[in-house]
């Protein structure tokens, strides 16, 4: 009696949380043997507003790590290449004044500021993605209620003449054709051709003042003046808005019937589309004073462009780039403006990032498309707060968490492989409803000739408290003949690989010393949660037995 009321007693004393009994661990396994496809690229493009940014000191420094991070080429895509200012950037906004009329109405191409930003691209070893946007001032048409041409951040900056279609659209055609020619003759027609040429942005929304027809004739008056300048130019577009509306997809459908039916209003010719492109987002909201993730929102969107590209057996094997694939829509809407975006620093935003990677490649597959990009709307903003929460992949200098998720997705290569997991949450199930009440606990699995690569992670929409997960990673399908594979485990999470957990832990400094800022710089890099060690295989697997936190990701990288 004795006895039991001294453990009566212990067990009063220890916390609730405490006594909770441990869940059964999960188990994730991964079959080798058995393909589900190519594993793909599409992490390796990113993009921003502000173009003038390029040449700006930590926009140099970002464009050089995002080089380097992956084995193939990184693409870069970036508004305003072709709108009439002075070349200082501010928030959404960006020029180049490469077009000007004179006294006689006769166009002046000046290529100084675009030679800047070409040429930054070029030394850090990246490629354009060229966004033919916006319009010059002296060529854009009038429009009834628009008479400003430059609108400021905060406000409607989509509401200036910046956005209005041409006034002249042989014009138009003549200064793509003059900006294609240039960059051919100033870069080589070798690699201009690995580069795509994308006429314009979500001209379903107000970044268009004309009617889709007037898209339509714009992008025919595009494609033709690129062609004339490099007859093999990669064209496409219309970097619609996500088609989760009925607005947006009548858009892409209807240009897509455009392409495939009509003849060029340029030229009369076929209309050039070498690829297809439109722009997913997520819907995160504060509830009950927490960020919310809306995972299902880009999910949805982008199930929707792929089933109005399916119909069409023309373009059934045209690739298809998300030239913005986002968790929401405003990158230079800072957490402070908006407070759904403080999701953007910690390690939610990557983890986010890695469960929509395996939704993205699973739709491909459901609709038998061709998808290559899965555009990150995300760069980094100067003279700008530490941390201040704008959709970033550095703040300063210093990288965040969310690049050390492109950083382990460039480390898997090869084949995509089965995967299941007692915890994951099927994909039609988050298109539904989202990750609202079990977490998402699942893995992505790639397989080359002497490594495989698991991504792991413990995802859920609600950014909030919680116990993390016992996990068990079983890869079966380890070639015969293998005895022992060296497994090195990288990790994002509170702990690791976090520059901003870091800088909390510091008292969140907006002006770091020297030895601070050092230490910042260290903690924003991909950090190994432990030693590389040595596995023995027992017939053909390896068992991982890892600790897994809500909001963590992880990369199982087996070498032999």
């Amino acid at each position: 009696m004795r006895k039991q009321l001294i453990a009566l007693l212990c067990a009063a004393a220890i916390p609730a949380a405490a006594q909770t009994p441990k869940s059964s661990p999960v188990t994730i396994r991964v079959d080798l043997t058995k393909t589900q496809g190519t594993y793909k690229p599409i992490y390796s493009w990113f993009g921003y507003d502000e173009s003038n940014y390029t040449t700006m000191k930590y926009g140099r420094q970002l464009l050089t790590e995002l080089h380097d991070l992956s084995p193939v080429p990184v693409y870069i895509r970036a508004h305003h290449l072709l709108t009439s200012g002075d070349g200082v950037p501010e928030l959404k906004w960006s020029s180049s004044n490469v077009f000007t009329l004179n006294a006689n109405g006769k166009p002046v191409y000046d290529f100084t500021i675009t030679d800047q930003i070409f040429d930054a691209f070029q030394k850090a070893g990246v490629r354009p993605m060229v966004e033919f946007g916006f319009m010059p001032k002296d060529l854009a048409a009038k429009v009834p209620g628009v008479d400003t041409y430059q609108l400021h951040y905060p406000g409607n900056v989509l509401g200036g003449a910046s956005n209005n279609p041409p006034k002249d659209y042989a014009m138009w055609g003549e200064l793509v054709r003059k900006y294609t020619e240039h960059l051919v003759q100033r870069y080589g027609k070798e690699q201009t051709s690995t580069w795509y040429w994308e006429v314009w942005n979500e001209p379903d929304i107000t970044y268009w003042h004309g009617t889709p027809e007037e898209y339509y004739k714009l992008y025919d008056y595009a494609v033709a003046g690129v062609r004339k300048a490099l007859p093999n130019a990669i064209v496409g577009g219309p970097a619609s808005t996500g088609p989760a509306s009925e607005k947006a997809s009548a858009f892409l459908d209807n240009f897509l019937k455009h392409v495939a039916n009509d003849k060029s209003l340029a030229d009369g010719k076929v209309i050039p589309l070498d690829f297809i492109s439109f722009h997913p987002k997520g819907s995160p909201k504060v509830v009950d004073g927490h960020v919310q993730m809306g995972l299902a929102n880009e999910l949805r969107a982008t199930e929707s462009g792929f089933k109005i590209v399916a119909k069409y057996p023309k373009f059934i094997h045209t690739p298809i780039i998300l030239s913005e694939a986002d968790p929401e829509g405003c990158a230079a809407c800072s957490a402070k403006v908006n407070p759904a975006n403080n999701y953007r620093n910690g390690p939610l935003y990557p983890t986010y990032t890695a469960a929509a990677i395996k939704s993205l490649f699973e739709l491909q597959d459901r609709y038998k498309v061709n998808l290559i990009s899965m555009l990150s709307w995300s760069f980094e903003f100067e003279d700008r707060d530490y941390f201040e929460g704008f959709r970033t992949l550095a703040t300063n200098g210093v990288d965040k968490p969310v690049l050390n998720v492109f950083r382990m997705a460039a480390l898997m290569s090869g084949d995509r492989v089965n995967t299941s997991s007692t915890s994951q949450v099927p994909l039609n199930d988050i298109i539904a409803s989202g990750v609202k009440s079990t977490p998402d606990i699942d893995a992505f699995a790639t397989k080359s000739a002497h490594e495989a690569a698991v991504l792991l992670w413990n995802y859920h929409d609600d950014d909030v408290p919680a116990s993390g997960a016992e996990v068990k990673v079983t890869v079966a399908g380890i070639p015969a003949g293998v005895h022992r594979v060296l497994l090195q485990h990288y990790r994002v999470d509170q702990d690791h690989s976090n520059s901003y957990t870091v800088w909390k832990a510091m008292g969140s400094p907006q002006k770091p010393t020297d030895e601070q800022y050092v230490k910042l710089k260290a903690a924003g890099q991909l950090e190994l949660l432990s030693s590389p060690r040595w596995l023995d295989v027992d017939n053909g697997m390896v068992t991982i037995p890892t600790d897994l936190p809500r909001q963590a990701t992880s990369l199982l990288q087996l070498k032999w």
